[in-house]
């Protein structure tokens, strides 16, 4: 194929992906209700994780834009639609670069394409349940003077929600990168195993950037991200392996 013939497949592949997450954000629309039940559980008492900690706290939104909810609700709509059409753009982006493999690329890459949904939900997970909740807990009991009220807006509360869950199920995708690298021979376990160091620094720096709230959400954060860096050493083929 030409250039530009792989410029063509990579436009319908785009157009594609995005097509899904635009029918999907429509249906966000249409169910709004049980959307935003879901998006503000974790500002409510009555989530999971306050209780188990006996975290109690009051958090009253306030909207001070007049076309603030609309957009938030925009934005609801095509958060949750990026999350759930996430296998399928997965499977659009294996559709285009998989001519371009040799067989055992193809089963390599082939795999870290099913492990990187599988890490994905994990990482969506891990934001919502965990990182989530600590740092509303952390903002909404930070204050520089009693004289400051904290009021918080619709619109505040849906920027971290979105950049929370998205960034750490995204950040949850460095394994499957290094398990790819692995299987295709340009990584293996000794090389990981004498990269311990960097790799506590890489996720300290990365866990910070995905959550620059205080260093608890950090260490949530940090803590997985670090033990999947450990279960992907494990994941690593022996040199032998790779050569077979």
């Amino acid at each position: 194929m030409s250039f530009w013939d792989h410029l063509e497949e990579l436009r319908g592949t785009l157009f594609r992906s995005i097509i899904a997450v635009c029918l999907l954000a429509v249906l966000g629309f249409i169910f709004k209700e049980p959307l935003f039940k879901l998006i503000l559980w974790p500002a409510s008492q009555d989530f999971v994780i306050y209780r188990l900690l006996g975290w109690g706290f009051s958090l009253d939104m306030i909207n001070v834009e007049m076309s603030a909810q609309f957009f938030v609700h925009l934005r609801a709509a095509f958060g949750v639609a990026i999350v759930i059409a996430f296998p399928y753009i997965i499977w659009e982006i294996w559709r285009f670069i998989v001519p371009a493999l040799y067989d055992g690329e193809r089963k390599a890459i082939g795999g870290a394409f099913l492990m990187a949904t599988g890490f994905f939900y994990l990482g969506v997970a891990t934001g919502y349940f965990l990182v989530l909740p600590a740092c509303v807990q952390f903002f909404l009991n930070y204050s520089v003077s009693p004289l400051v009220t904290n009021a918080i807006t619709i619109s505040s509360y849906m920027s971290m929600f979105t950049s929370t869950v998205l960034l750490v199920g995204a950040a949850f995708e460095f394994p499957t990168i290094i398990w790819a690298l692995s299987h295709i021979g340009l990584l293996d376990r000794p090389m990981l195993r004498k990269g311990r160091r960097y790799a506590v620094v890489a996720v300290l720096v990365l866990a910070a950037i995905v959550t620059p709230a205080d260093p608890l959400s950090m260490l949530v954060v940090a803590a997985p991200l670090y033990f999947l860096y450990e279960i992907s050493i494990l994941m690593c083929p022996k040199a032998n392996d790779i050569d077979r």
